[in-house]
């Protein structure tokens, strides 16, 4: 996929992959996982004595994993603004010629300017950005309005946490209030919510019901840390064959009524209107997942 084949068409991320950047044997696993955007990763996962060597071999890297033919959106995630990696990251990432570029840890609107220049005003590379503080979750609907190169956010709940010194619970009450904020603010500036990361990578019910949670909460998809985790996101940002099957008979029954003046009318129990319409187009446009 090119990066003018990002820029044309929406982004679809039900899964948000990350793989260090210094484990070339990982990074050449993306497609075999095939998770919607899989992230080289320069800043956590990648050890600070192996970022500069990283860097220097990420043009070839992008290059093997394009040559197996893998479809999936590739992107790099670079360090945060003001460290002493981001210039050197974000020329790397442009460099490369990757799909998008992962900016994290976003505080302010002008977090973003740095990597906007580097793209050019024209530049075909969509930019995904981490709302992971608490000035960042503040400054959130700003941010998100802030550039046409910003297609995505994505809520990092762990790095939140620790920012204003939070316990981490399975119900999530502690962050409930953020995690709301970033998806509105996403979702006011047209962009794509993915969701936060389940660190207990063994326990896929937890995953399932906290993907279930920000799904039903209007959020896009979700951080994955492992491949299983993978699967399980495309499982639940992905509507059943039940809601796709009621959703193809609601518009259908949408467009009798119309033909009919009616513009509201009741079907298979509910009452029918524009933004019921809305929501079975949406599903219908949605990447079909056949559950196992």
């Amino acid at each position: 996929m090119s990066a003018n084949e990002v820029s044309s068409r929406s982004l679809v991320v039900r899964s948000l992959l990350f793989a260090p950047a210094n484990r070339r044997d990982l990074i050449l696993k993306f497609p075999r996982i095939g998770a919607d955007c899989s992230v080289i990763d320069l800043e956590d996962g990648t050890p600070l004595a192996s970022k500069e060597a990283a860097r220097e071999g990420l043009a070839e890297l992008v290059r093997e994993v394009r040559r197996t033919g893998w479809a999936g959106t590739l992107a790099v995630r670079v360090n945060t603004s003001g460290s002493e990696q981001f210039s050197a990251d974000i020329v790397a990432a442009v460099r490369s010629g990757v799909d998008a570029i992962v900016v994290p840890k976003l505080e302010r609107a002008s977090d973003l300017d740095p990597v906007v220049a580097a793209c050019g005003r024209d530049g075909k590379q969509a930019i995904i950005g981490g709302i992971e503080t608490a000035a960042g979750v503040l400054a959130a609907a700003e941010i998100c309005r802030s550039t046409s190169h910003l297609r995505a956010v994505f809520f990092g709940a762990e790095d939140l946490s620790a920012d204003i010194g939070a316990r981490r619970t399975e119900a999530g009450y502690e962050v409930h209030a953020a995690r709301s904020m970033v998806l509105l603010a996403a979702k006011a500036a047209r962009l794509l919510a993915i969701d936060q990361a389940v660190v207990d990578i063994r326990d896929d019910d937890l995953f399932l019901r906290d993907a279930a949670k920000g799904r039903d909460m209007g959020y896009d998809g979700k951080t994955c840390l492992t491949p299983g985790q993978v699967k399980l996101a495309h499982r639940a940002f992905s509507p059943s064959l039940e809601e796709r099957d009621f959703s193809a008979r609601l518009v259908a029954a949408y467009v009798a009524a119309s033909s009919r003046a009616q513009g509201t009318f009741e079907f298979e129990g509910k009452m029918i209107d524009t933004p019921l319409l809305k929501r079975a187009q949406a599903i219908l446009a949605m990447p079909c997942h056949i559950h196992p």
